[in-house]
Parts: structure tokens; sequence; C-alpha cells
């Protein structure tokens, strides 16, 4: 595989890991027998748990051809309650080099013709994702490359991964320090992710189907936000931070798929949300005026009952981690005048 010129991000950031805001600096070259030392869990070998169509994610992602969804292994953040704790925490995956990897998705634009190739959770694999996409790009790949990433970026990286992304698709988790730092060891979470999607916006804009009413995006970014159990005050302040740093024509995801997913969760993090609580931060975002809202209403569970599974939380044990069709009612558009 040829090589395109110009890569702005060598493979030795891995010996001295400084991609996430963790900068643990630890070599994360493989070496046999050893554990990988830094927070994330991973080595410099790329690991996949999953490369496939997805149809959950909003529309003008989803489209009706689905979402090129390549799933990392590991996670800088590792939230206690993380939906996809089999690969965040557990690290379900294989090693897979980049010419494979390539292989897979090309197979996966002819055979499927997805809307765009979603990377999700890549800021621990940032130089193998900056070169995947300098091949794929060379080799006449024009579809959209978006970055599916948990807001708790350095704005250094995001100003590198500029020139490799289209669209971003950042979490704004937290506005509570102190709930960040309980749920995600990060108490600096809030002004960490304030930073990178200021960087996000700076470079992308808004999410361009939000501004032309296309059907599927090209360019953008879309903010998404996890409606917590009990932790309602937070998503309130998350939305005021957001509204008052962008203003109403930030496109906002609210997120109400929450499922008890950890372990030792105490209180309100051991149950699902409540319809009155997800009522209150709906009504705070109507209320201050954003624009552009795609909004997951409790009742997209599609029918499903207190005791059985999410129809959103996949399972990468299967070889089709959402089911045969993951769920196309995931979102829906709410445009505010």
């Amino acid at each position: 595989m040829r090589k395109p010129k110009n890569i702005m991000l060598p493979m030795s950031f891995y010996e001295n890991c400084r991609l996430c805001p963790r900068l643990c600096r630890v070599d994360r070259r493989f070496q046999k027998g050893l554990e990988p030392p830094g927070i994330c869990g991973e080595t410099d070998r790329l690991r996949i748990a999953y490369v496939g169509p997805h149809f959950g994610e909003e529309p003008p992602i989803t489209g009706t051809n689905g979402s090129g969804t390549v799933f990392f292994s590991g996670c800088s953040l590792r939230c206690t309650y993380c939906q996809n704790r089999q690969i965040s925490h557990d690290h379900l995956g294989r090693t897979m080099d980049l010419e494979s990897l390539l292989t897979h998705l090309e197979e996966m634009i002819l055979s499927r013709r997805v809307h765009n190739i979603n990377f999700v959770t890549p800021d621990h694999f940032f130089p193998h994702v900056f070169r995947l996409v300098s091949f794929m790009r060379a080799r006449g790949h024009d579809l959209p490359f978006v970055y599916n990433l948990s807001g708790y970026q350095l704005v250094e990286m995001i100003r590198m991964s500029g020139k490799y992304a289209d669209i971003y698709l950042p979490d704004f988790k937290y506005a509570d320090g102190s709930l960040a730092v309980r749920l995600s060891k990060c108490k600096e979470y809030p002004s960490v992710a304030l930073a990178a999607v200021s960087e996000m916006v700076r470079q992308k804009g808004f999410l361009n189907s939000c501004e032309t009413d296309s059907a599927v995006a090209t360019k953008g970014v879309l903010v998404r936000h996890l409606i917590l159990p009990g932790a309602i005050e937070n998503s309130i302040n998350v939305l005021t931070t957001l509204f008052i740093e962008f203003g109403p024509g930030l496109p906002l995801s609210l997120m109400s798929q929450y499922e008890p997913m950890g372990e030792d969760l105490d209180g309100p993090l051991g149950r699902r949300l409540k319809d009155e609580e997800f009522k209150r931060v709906y009504s705070h975002a109507r209320d201050l005026g954003f624009r552009h809202l795609f909004i997951q209403f409790p009742e997209s569970r599609n029918g499903a009952t207190m005791s059985s599974r999410s129809p959103f939380v996949p399972d990468f044990q299967r070889a089709r981690p959402f089911g045969k069709r993951s769920p196309k009612a995931a979102h829906s558009s709410v445009d505010i005048e």
C-alpha cells in the first residue's frame, strides 16, 4: 500500500502517548506478555470491535443506507455507565492492520452504499485513523468521514484532525465537574469539552444538512447529550452552556437511551431515565430556543420492558451488534422556528 504524503501525526506519538487529555505519556508500543499501560487500555496495535452499516444515528448521518461505522476497542474516558462497555472497558475486539481495515471499508462502501465512514471513539488511535483517511482519499473515496467522539479531546488533536474529518459528532456529557469526577474521573471535562467543541465548530461550522434541508449531511458539527437518571440539573446546565456559547443554531441531539450497564451503579444510575426527567430537559431545550433538535424520545425504546435490554445498546459478542437492522427511529428531528 503506497503511503500518502504529508501525514501530520506520526506513529511515534504512541511512544510517549499524549493523544488525549489524560496525557499518560506512557509507551504504548506493543510488548508481548505485558498489559497496555495507559488509561485507554490499548497498545499501538489497531483493534476493532465492529465494522458495518449502522441505522441508529441521527437521520442526516444514517440516511437511507446507513452510516458505515468502525467501533474501536478501548476508550480514554471510560465512564462508569458506558453503553458500549464491552469494548470500552472489556476491550472486546480484534487486532487489524490498516490494509485489512481498508479492505473491509471498501467492501462495505461498494456493497452497502453507506453515506459516510463513521469512526466511533477513535481518538486513542488517531495516528492510524489519519493514515486510513489519507489512504482512502488517495484511492478516490470522497464520502464524508465522521468522528464520533466523547468530547474529551485535546484542542491540539482536534486541530490536527481537521484535515482528516468532515463531520464531528461530539458528546457534551457534563457541565458539573463533580459529576465528571465521580463518573468519568475527569474534573476538567466541562472546560476541555467546551474548548474541543469550539474548535470543531470553528473548523466545520454547524451540520450543513440543518442549514440546507438536505437528507444527508456532508460537513459540520452535531452535539449529543445523553440524559442521565438523577442528574437532570447537569443536563439543564449542559444545554444552557451550549446555548450561551454557540447560540440557537447549534444542532443538538438529546438521547434518552441510558441503560444501567456498569457495575455498582448506586442510586438513580441503577435505573433507566424517567419520563418526567426527560420532559424537563426537553422542555428546557425548547425554552432556550434551539432550532435544530434531534430527539430520542423514551417511547422510541420500541416497547422494551423494564427488564429487557434497550434496542439501542449493542452486543458486540454478536456478529451483528445491533441485531439484523439497528433501530431506524432512534431520533426524531424537531425544528423550532
